[in-house]
């Protein structure tokens, strides 16, 4: 089989697995984004997430993944939700935690496509990313002709907005490559505008640790910061204020994924107090993102949004 009907067979395969969209790009060192990683790190715009500024060499060279990487295949995974579950007086949690957990989901479907491509071509080397290791995965995305890098640094697709997971496939494999998509956000800047903390410094540059997402997840301080209490809006587990204000969202469509379904309410939210014991707290959000924060974590969230003194 030829690489051009190999690449197009792992297209359509893609599409039948439910993912949105994928893009082929040639593995190699990323030095345009070396430079800009390492001032973002050199100004603390991590935070307390360490793990940003470990293996920063396995980061900007897939070759360091992978043995004799050729290819980084990436995909989008659409989870936009039918219908926002929180309304704006609300505790709000980000769309992207409604259904279940997408380290799962994603990570199911990419082993399904890696097994389809070693069907087609036999053994091959290759490792399956979701999120879960030091791979700068926007740019791969974007130089796979999936979108463009965002003012708020999110990857934005025009046909989708930006209310996607990604994820790649790393492999020994060669195939026919797509070209980068040039920026489409032109003078617009609202998401810098909106954004309640000013977290968004500027066009592509984000300070990670004034963060709603951040304070709400990675943190796991006692207590989130006095001066961003006030600033929550009610977020108890990440934020969405960003991408709600992208015009690009505008063709945001409902995602098919039923694993993606909601399986959070208000209720729900509104139900979670201290009389919830660790396990009860487990059992009801064992496929859920927000386990991430343990109970605590999210009763520190509430109290810090409702400005409650912990």
């Amino acid at each position: 089989m030829n690489r051009t009907e190999l690449t197009s067979q792992i297209r359509l395969k893609a599409l039948e697995l439910g993912i949105s969209s994928i893009g082929f790009s040639k593995s190699e060192f990323l030095e345009s984004e070396a430079k800009k990683y390492d001032a973002w790190l050199n100004n603390n715009y991590q935070g307390k997430m360490d793990y940003m500024s470990r293996n920063v060499d396995k980061r900007l060279d897939p070759g360091l993944l992978v043995e004799n990487a050729k290819s980084v295949i990436s995909v989008l995974h659409n989870y936009y939700p039918e219908q926002n579950l929180f309304d704006k007086n609300s505790l709000k949690v980000s769309r992207y935690a409604y259904g279940e957990d997408y380290h799962y989901v994603l990570k199911d479907k990419l082993y399904e496509l890696l097994n389809f491509i070693k069907e087609k071509v036999g053994d091959v080397s290759a490792r399956v990313f979701t999120d879960s290791a030091p791979v700068l995965e926007r740019a791969w995305a974007m130089r796979s002709g999936l979108g463009w890098i965002g003012k708020n640094a999110n990857l934005i697709s025009k046909q989708a907005g930006s209310y996607f997971f990604l994820g790649e496939i790393i492999i020994d494999v060669e195939f026919d490559y797509n070209s980068a998509v040039t920026d489409h956000c032109g003078s617009c800047t609202k998401c810098i505008d909106a954004c309640p903390t000013d977290a968004i410094l500027k066009p592509q540059v984000v300070d990670g640790s004034k963060c709603i997402s951040y304070l709400t997840i990675e943190l796991k301080e006692n207590l989130i910061p006095r001066e961003f209490q006030s600033k929550l809006n009610n977020w108890i587990f990440g934020c969405d204020i960003c991408q709600e204000v992208c015009p690009w969202n505008r063709f945001a469509k409902p995602t098919l994924e039923p694993r993606f379904k909601p399986i959070l309410s208000a209720q729900l939210i509104n139900s979670i107090s201290n009389s919830m014991t660790d396990l009860d707290f487990k059992t009801i959000f064992h496929s859920s993102p927000i386990l991430r924060t343990g109970k605590s974590g999210l009763l520190r969230n509430i109290d810090s949004s409702l400005n409650i003194k912990v």
